[in-house]
């Protein structure tokens, strides 16, 4: 059976965040004043043609988070395998 990876890539806590604020201005304007913060990223969902195992399959789309998917400098991301 193939498996599929699901990639979440968000900017980091000390990283501004252009779109969470014009989402957030949005929702304010919108009446929704209980709303504290927004963050926007992005999430990709990678399937494998072959079988690999768990761990082989975290450790290569670890990779290819960090070098082709997200910017390390200002980005963080969180794999998931099922």
């Amino acid at each position: 059976m193939a498996k599929k990876a699901f990639v979440k890539v968000m900017l980091k806590e000390e990283v501004l965040d252009p779109q969470g604020r014009a989402v957030l201005s949005v929702l304010k304007s919108s009446g929704y004043k209980n709303i504290k913060d927004v963050r926007v990223g992005k999430y990709v969902e990678i399937l494998f043609n072959s079988e690999k195992d768990k761990k082989k399959a975290l450790e290569e789309v670890s990779e290819i988070s960090e070098k082709i998917i997200s910017n390390p400098l200002i980005e963080k991301f969180d794999v998931e395998i099922k």
